[in-house]
């Protein structure tokens, strides 16, 4: 039987681009399934280079390693969204890059990105694009306060934007316009906020993790409960505009959808990652195979499988502040999934590991983890 030059067998090399804890993790399933791994990272002993069988140690956008990690590789891909999209345009010409380039262009501009939800048929939060402090005024005039002034480009856990909450927050808030085109976004008084990651084959077959119910403090992911606390009702619609966003966006391989939910159950998606992410950490430990095992099937062209919670989980974020009292507790843990990334300095709300905890009674635990006092 012939196989498709879309198949990638074991034993053939898979490129990352990126090289932090997804990275690695990524790298955990590519080499279960006995595929080598080389990773292209700017940062020498990066989390996912420590495990990859190779390590290119350059920027993101430099050619002649990205042109290096194509002639090592059999297939590409990719850990984070910002990457240089000319430089991953040009990577297509030259290596096997099943994702393409145009969803990182994307996502990777927040203007963009809501023209593409909105063309998928899906709501956004009202929204207007600003260019200057008059831009801003005149939109707040119409979309109201509060209201979120964010960066069109770059940002995460938080940064990049301003909370408006009454005229005084105008001139704080515009600062934001020094870098750039923004986007200003009706506040969404949101009940929960719910994610769920889904994976799509070169073929189009379609797969979703169950819907997470995410906790942030301080604008940072903290704590993702599967499944999520929602009605049946939401989870089908849930379901429902994932498969129009994968299709609209023509997906391969993972991505996750970030979501408001309301106290009257209208949903908004806020914003999208185009890979695996943070809230769904808990797959490893609670699913029949990970958010990185399906990942990685679907970009080396193996059919995806379905998917099952195997049980109830929580999963919290370690960041730098919580790492020597996870690592004091785990003699008193046997019931505890813990991960650390192995990265070198322990910043104060840096992401540097996770903990996962399987459950039958969601509140029980959530107690138990609160009364450890490591998070609060």
């Amino acid at each position: 039987m012939s196989l498709s030059k879309q198949f990638i067998k074991p034993g053939q090399t898979i490129g990352i681009i990126g090289g932090g804890q997804l990275g690695q993790m990524m790298t955990f399933s590519a080499k279960e399934t006995g595929f080598r791994v080389v990773v292209l990272e700017p940062t020498p002993n990066s989390p996912a280079g420590q495990v990859a069988d190779e390590q290119i140690v350059a920027a993101y956008d430099d050619r002649e390693a990205l042109l290096q990690l194509a002639e090592k590789s059999d297939v590409v891909t990719y850990e984070f969204e910002n990457i240089d999209y000319e430089a991953l345009k040009w990577l297509r010409e030259k290596a096997y890059l099943p994702q393409g380039a145009e969803l990182i262009k994307i996502t990777q501009d927040r203007i963009m990105e809501k023209q593409a939800l909105t063309e998928a048929g899906v709501e956004v939060a009202p929204y207007a694009i600003i260019e200057s402090r008059e831009d801003l005024e005149l939109a707040i005039s119409k979309i109201g306060l509060p209201s979120v002034l964010k960066t069109s480009r770059g940002g995460y856990d938080g940064k990049g934007q301003y909370v408006i909450r009454s005229q005084h927050d105008l001139e704080s808030a515009a600062e934001l316009l020094k870098n750039g085109l923004c986007v200003l976004e009706a506040w969404i008084p949101f009940e929960k906020e719910i994610s769920v990651v889904m994976t799509r084959s070169l073929s189009g077959g379609l797969s979703y993790f169950p819907i997470g119910e995410n906790i942030h403090v301080n604008n940072i992911l903290h704590q993702t409960i599967v499944p999520a606390r929602i009605s049946e009702e939401v989870d089908r619609k849930v379901s429902e505009l994932a498969r129009k966003v994968a299709n609209h966006l023509d997906l391969v391989g993972t991505l996750a959808v970030e979501l408001f939910l309301t106290k009257e159950e209208k949903i908004y998606v806020n914003e999208l990652a185009p890979r695996p992410h943070n809230s769904g950490h808990y797959t490893i430990e609670a699913c029949n195979l990970s958010q990185f095992d399906q990942h990685i099937r679907s970009v080396c062209g193996w059919p995806l499988q379905n998917v099952e919670l195997l049980q109830k989980a929580i999963m919290v974020n370690v960041l730098g502040q919580h790492v020597e009292a996870v690592t004091c507790e785990i003699p008193n843990r046997p019931d505890w999934f813990i991960h650390f990334y192995g990265k070198e300095e322990a910043k104060h709300n840096r992401k540097m590991g996770h903990v996962t905890v399987l459950t039958n009674d969601i509140d029980e635990t959530l107690r138990e983890l609160d009364q450890t006092k490591i998070w609060s």
